[in-house]
């Protein structure tokens, strides 16, 4: 039997795309960091020889924390995670949405 999923969700690799909704990874962002400093060759590391790319910049783990400090900033939290959807996302109640600050 075929299975379609009710929502394909895309999340924002590296590039500045307005997300359609973000999600609060607070307490998870310093596990995200860790995983992704996890794949050292693919980073700037100057004892690796191998050629410089887009990711192994300097400024290119710098950049992926900003972003999540901005799209935190946009709900009020320290770090959230934007996603993209091409449907609308509905909801059942307000209980689980977090205030924006104002």
């Amino acid at each position: 039997m075929a299975w379609r999923p009710k929502y394909v969700l895309n999340y924002i690799q590296d590039r500045f795309i307005k997300p359609d909704f973000v999600v609060d990874i607070s307490d998870v962002f310093e596990e995200k960091l860790e995983a992704i400093k996890a794949y050292t060759t693919q980073f700037h590391a100057p004892d690796i020889d191998g050629p410089q790319t887009y990711i192994s910049t300097p400024d290119f783990l710098d950049s992926v924390i900003y972003r999540h400090k901005w799209f935190g900033k946009m709900i009020g939290v320290k770090y959230a995670e934007g996603f993209l959807s091409e449907k609308t996302i509905g909801f059942k109640n307000f209980d689980a949405l977090i205030k924006q600050s104002t």
